[in-house]
């Protein structure tokens, strides 16, 4: 165990169940486990249910608190949580989950924890899946008395199979999420994720007697939760390995230790209180731990090399900077300390929703230069990755770096008022200080951020409706649609197989667009973001008129409106253009613009655009037909964000010779005035314009991309 004993990591499983609540009553939704120090894993149906939601609901929880409750040796603690990371219920066609479903895929939340240091014990070992295994769960309310003994049938690939003892508690509700405790390998090996009743040969539910008692739940093996969890940086956050005594960072830092406290009292004395800032029981109240227990605990808790510099730094800066160096040869030490995270976090989560939509505006604004932009669900997931990148290359000589973390705060506290700017950039000077950064070197990145502010401040995000059109045949499509006021998506439709006609699916649109309450100071109508298939990209939309007999005006979109197309499956289909798609937006006023005229350009384009970052708009003047498709097809999949062609016309196409004067930026606008024009003069303005529009400042929701196919 060492030196710095964990807290509530002892003989006893069942301390890792934790039980998470119903925010509406309190009572018991399901069950998850202790995953780190701050970390809870469960099941996103268990966080669906602990906010009233449909279990296979898909959208990520935002900012809504989820109730915990954790067990000590003694005692038991109730903490909120948020949903840090969200992978909801999907079909095996990666489609949403039907009501009534056995069985699904996914099915995870991992929830950050506003707990104190020592709030949670550290997670489990963990252990795969197998066959044989004699397992133990517990219900969400975590007694004792509810466990259940279980032993694993069969395991085929993202599920697992067990079977309960014929005595005992058996898995029903309130057990999913809640770990399988292998005691033979004292480990983890996966989650509880439902259970079987018995059903007649209809597939109709049985009375439950002796003859019909079914013991079968499925599981999700500890094999597939890594599979899900890996990509996203949470397994190595949580549970970071054991300290490799071989490694670099080692033994540097033991070497640190032992100068920077060559008496076993001044040892002993930081360690206690190095002990008490990260949350564990100190090995002894006398006696200092081994240079190499000191090390072994820097390299295995992510916060505890953070916390010592911390007490170091105004005493002994030089030991100090030694550490912070050894540290960064290791992948496990984290930028913050624990109080320095949990302070952050408090921040952010204070920020006005509006402020918080904006939050990926400013990571792009920050780091400019990053070949990939660090994203993320939630905001925790966000500085969980901002936490991992090195500082800025401004620095010179024996100077340190400003992290990414810092910087993207400085940029993030320039979009806010003055009470919450100056708790923002306290925290950044003290988290500064620690680090041995020079004032003017922040001073630097905050004059910065309050540059690209001011010049950002007449570019308030834009009111928008967001409607994602499938085609259903006949004339008809399927809708959903989202309202964004600034904070980011908000799904307004029900999730239904209904389809609509064009005038139809018309009125649909202008009834989200009257629910719509923009701010007095921007004049701008609401953009409408038609989101649609590679197929769908010459839908004529704009077109689309309400004609509600009831009605005086005829209630066409693009007369009314600016409405635009964007197709993220081109994008997501071709993931490793991203990042130039990032950085092409955030060139979109000096950036060039493309003409493409000729049918026969088509197979040049690739090769061309490929690495020509400084193209954000390509212009495709080609008649209609399979070249063109391929043309605008190939500039948004190799990142083009602004792409415009005419659906109509066969010759040279007017408007977009027209609109070729018209700002880039102001192009959303442009082209609805051109419309309203064509509707009031169609011989002078014969186009049809048609405007892709792929805005990286700004999210899309989740798409389902294989829709129900049941008729209207």
């Amino acid at each position: 165990m060492g030196w710095f004993h964990t807290p509530g990591g002892g003989g006893d499983p069942s301390r890792y169940v934790v039980t998470v609540r119903r925010a509406e009553d309190g009572k018991t939704a399901g069950a998850g486990l202790v995953l780190g120090h701050d970390t809870v894993l469960t099941c996103a149906h268990v966080v669906n249910a602990a906010l009233g939601r449909d279990m296979f609901h898909t959208r990520a929880p935002g900012a809504l608190d989820v109730p915990v409750e954790v067990r000590d040796t003694t005692d038991s603690q109730r903490y909120l949580a948020r949903v840090a990371h969200w992978i909801p219920p999907r079909a095996r066609d990666g489609g949403p989950v039907r009501p009534g479903t056995d069985e699904w895929l996914g099915d995870l939340a991992v929830l950050r924890v506003d707990a104190p240091a020592a709030g949670l014990p550290g997670g489990p070992r963990q252990a795969a899946l197998s066959v044989g295994q004699k397992l133990r769960a517990w219900h969400g309310s975590s007694r004792d008395s509810t466990v259940a003994r279980l032993t694993v049938a069969s395991v085929h690939g993202p599920h697992g199979y067990v079977d309960g003892a014929p005595t005992g508690m058996a898995v029903g509700p309130g057990y999913s999420g809640g770990p399988l405790w292998c005691q033979e390998e004292k480990a983890v090996v996966g989650l509880v994720a439902g259970h079987f009743m018995p059903l007649d040969a209809a597939g109709q539910p049985l009375p439950l007697d002796f003859q019909n008692v079914i013991r079968r739940s499925w599981v999700i093996p500890w094999q597939a939760v890594e599979a899900e969890l890996l990509p996203l940086g949470v397994l190595d956050r949580a549970l970071p390995g054991p300290a490799d005594t071989d490694e670099h960072a080692f033994a540097l830092l033991k070497e640190a230790i032992w100068d920077a406290f060559p008496s076993d009292s001044r040892r002993g004395d930081y360690a206690r209180r190095l002990a008490r800032l990260c949350g564990v029981e100190p090995g002894s109240d006398i006696s200092p731990p081994y240079s190499s227990e000191f090390a072994t605990f820097l390299l295995t808790h992510p916060r505890a090399l953070a916390a010592l510099t911390g007490l170091l730094r105004r005493d002994d800066p030089r030991s100090a900077d030694r550490l912070l160096a050894a540290g960064a040869l290791s992948r496990t030490p984290r930028l913050l300390s624990p109080s320095e995270y949990a302070q952050l976090r408090g921040h952010l989560r204070a920020l006005p929703p509006a402020v918080t939509g904006r939050i990926p505006e400013a990571v792009r604004a920050a780091l400019p230069h990053l070949a990939a932009q660090p994203g993320g669900d939630t905001v925790d997931a966000l500085v969980d990755r901002l936490e991992l990148l090195p500082g800025d290359g401004h620095a010179s000589g024996d100077e340190r770096r400003v992290p990414a973390l810092l910087r993207v705060v400085e940029y993030v506290g320039a979009l806010v008022p003055d009470p919450q700017r100056a708790r923002l950039r306290l925290w950044s000077d003290g988290v500064a200080a620690r680090l041995g950064i020079e004032r003017p070197a922040m001073g630097e990145r905050r004059y910065d951020a309050q540059e690209w502010a001011r010049s950002m401040r007449g570019r308030a995000a834009r009111v928008r409706v967001l409607v994602q059109v499938t085609q259903a045949g006949r004339g008809r499509h399927r809708l959903r649609i989202w309202c964004d006021e600034g904070a980011g998506p908000r799904q307004v439709s029900t999730e239904s197989v209904r389809t609509y006609t064009a005038s139809e699916a018309a009125r649909e649109v202008l009834r989200a667009l009257d629910s719509l309450t923009p701010p007095p100071e921007d004049e701008r109508p609401p953009l409408v973001e038609v989101l649609v298939d590679r197929g769908g990209l010459n839908l004529p939309v704009d077109e689309w008129a309400a004609r509600d007999p009831a009605e005086l005006l005829p209630g066409v979109l693009g007369v009314e409106f600016p409405v635009v197309v964007h197709c993220p499956e081109l994008l997501r289909r071709n993931g490793r253009f991203v990042p130039r798609w990032r950085s092409r937006w955030s060139r979109l006023d000096e950036g060039k613009a493309l003409v493409v005229s000729d049918p026969a350009d088509g197979g040049a384009l690739y090769p061309q655009l490929v690495n020509q970052l400084d193209t954000v708009r390509v212009s495709v003047d080609v008649p209609p037909g399979p070249p063109r498709d391929r043309i605008v097809q190939t500039c948004l999949a190799v990142g083009i964000p602004v792409v415009m062609w005419d659906r109509g016309e066969d010759g040279p196409s007017h408007s977009v010779r027209h609109m070729a004067q018209v700002a880039t930026r102001e192009l959303p606008d442009g082209v609805h005035s051109y419309r309203a024009d064509a509707w009031a003069n169609p011989p002078e303005f014969p186009g049809r314009p048609v405007l892709a529009w792929a805005d990286a400042d700004r999210t899309v929701p989740r798409l389902h991309l294989s829709e129900p196919q049941e008729g209207p």
